[in-house]
């Protein structure tokens, strides 16, 4: 080892860092011992990102022909249907079970993210903080589940809708322009809270379509499909958004398909498409 590396007086400046790309152990060796060899390695946030665990909340209750869903503000607001309360648990075991440090948890005004974040909220002792600005997208004249009805009868504005990609195709829909600003807004709010940390943020199908659209310069609805109760992995740095998975549902079944699961038992639910 020469003098200079053996010195502790030596004040030369330090290596350039390398977080956000790897741990310098793990990218080469050391010149002593020989010919330095590059290794392929785990992704590491860079310096003052926030790691955001984007969850959409479980399966609400269904919408009846004839009888609305409550609305909260405008907004549909459905309470979790049993089998969204058990997703909520099973969120719960995996975030614990992972060992995940989560530092905040985040909810929207809508009760369902309240009720999908309690289980884990509860056994991590951490009071979820609201987010108003990452509630659903507004779906105008088809809110209180409407929309699912439209959708179901192949309604020419829900065809309509799909084929161009936009929420606001529907009457008094909200703006594609406007649901993008408020969703960035919220997340961008939520990271400068939690520089180097990890939150837990519970939202909505459209939304987590739109925060996936804004990460990686997609468009229409190509990610508006996120499972109930499905986990997606986000860095958010002050230059950008990275998205690290999306639609992990693990902890809910082992299988990556569903074509040949069976039917529910009550109610319809269409293939392609998730609401």
């Amino acid at each position: 080892m020469s003098d200079a590396a053996s010195d502790p007086t030596n004040s030369e400046p330090d290596a350039p860092s390398t977080a956000g790309v790897a741990e310098p152990s793990e990218v080469a060796t050391a010149p002593e011992a020989g010919p330095r060899q590059f290794r392929q390695h785990r992704f590491v946030p860079p310096p003052g990102g926030c790691e955001i665990l984007v969850v959409r909340h479980g399966e609400s209750e269904p919408m009846v022909e004839g009888r609305p869903l409550p609305l909260k503000d405008g907004h549909g607001d459905p309470a979790l249907a049993d089998e969204g309360l058990e997703q909520a648990d099973r969120i719960a075991d995996r975030i614990v079970a992972s060992g995940e440090r989560v530092a905040a948890i985040y909810v929207t005004t809508l009760c369902r993210t309240h009720q999908t974040a309690a289980p884990t909220a509860t056994r991590l002792g951490i009071e979820p903080s609201v987010e108003p600005d990452l509630r659903e997208v507004f779906l105008g004249e088809w809110e209180g589940g409407e929309l699912r009805r439209r959708v179901i009868d192949a309604d020419p504005i829900a065809v309509a809708m799909y084929q161009q990609g936009r929420w606001d195709v529907i009457p008094g829909a909200e703006t594609e322009d406007a649901l993008r600003a408020r969703v960035r807004a919220g997340i961008d709010r939520i990271a400068a809270a939690h520089p180097d940390e990890l939150v837990m943020v519970v939202v909505h199908g459209g939304v987590i379509g739109t925060i996936m659209n804004l990460a990686t310069g997609s468009t229409g609805f190509a990610f508006t499909g996120a499972d109930n109760a499905s986990i997606s992995h986000l860095v958010v740095t002050p230059d950008r958004w990275i998205v690290r998975c999306y639609n992990d549902t693990t902890h809910l079944r082992e299988r990556f398909s569903t074509i040949d699961e069976p039917p529910p038992a009550t109610g319809i639910r269409p293939s392609g498409i998730t609401f």
